[in-house]
């Protein structure tokens, strides 16, 4: 869903026409105060903003929008009347994504909403994870050393899948019980030693990936 604010009816007609022609879903509003009561009701891909708005403007709105943790990470496009550089620095200097500038051309409009919404998009998390002879499958929640399935406790796993997400990076032992035992153990670190003493003994010749720095604490990496 994409939100245009836009008091010309005229103007934000056309917009919504383009937008839902192109295979987005769109809805237009004429000022701010109905832009918030939508939003309160559901959170869009990307708005379209106006700045030059009846009532608060553009560049307060997007003010509201960036300080408000519901809605500081939707995507915003500023549309600013030709000749105004401090509206478009203004605006982006508070966190516009883009800007358009009037009078625009609805293909220029739709090239930079798919421009944003590609650069905005959430970056997804590989579902595989290897090193060496090691995987492991985050969908499956499995784990596989020299083609051999491998069954871990779950803060074996937890210790495992931390690792391996970061290869090469040094973990200390209180890092590695804040991160994998959160809130749930409280007590020595001589547990992080013994869990990965018996990691290391079911991951087989693979359980040599887990080094110890001494004095500091482990990290994962492939024996070369």
């Amino acid at each position: 869903m994409i939100f245009c604010v836009e008091d010309d009816s005229s103007i934000r007609d056309l917009m919504l026409y383009t937008l839902n022609a192109s295979g987005f879903e769109a809805t237009g509003f004429s000022d701010g105060t109905a832009l918030f009561e939508a939003l309160a009701q559901h959170k869009p891909q990307l708005i379209m903003l106006d700045i030059m708005l009846p009532g608060e403007d553009g560049i307060s709105l997007l003010k509201r929008l960036r300080g408000n943790a519901a809605t500081a990470g939707i995507p915003v496009i500023m549309a600013t009347a030709k000749g105004t550089e401090y509206d478009k620095v203004n605006g982006l200097d508070l966190g516009a994504d883009d800007y358009l500038t009037k009078p625009f051309g609805m293909m220029e409009m739709i090239s930079r909403v798919k421009a944003v919404l590609r650069r905005c998009a959430p970056v997804e998390e590989p579902q595989l994870l290897r090193v060496g002879a090691l995987s492991l499958n985050l969908a499956e929640h499995t784990v596989t050393a020299d083609d051999r399935r491998v069954a871990l406790t779950l803060k074996e796993y937890e210790l495992l899948r931390l690792f391996m997400q970061h290869p090469g990076r040094v973990y200390s032992r209180d890092q590695l019980l804040a991160k994998v035992w959160e809130e749930d153990y409280i007590g020595e670190t001589r547990t992080v030693d013994v869990h990965i003493g018996t990691l290391r003994t079911k991951l087989g010749a693979c359980g040599d990936y887990i080094r110890t720095v001494r004095g500091v604490g482990y990290r994962l990496e492939e024996i070369k």
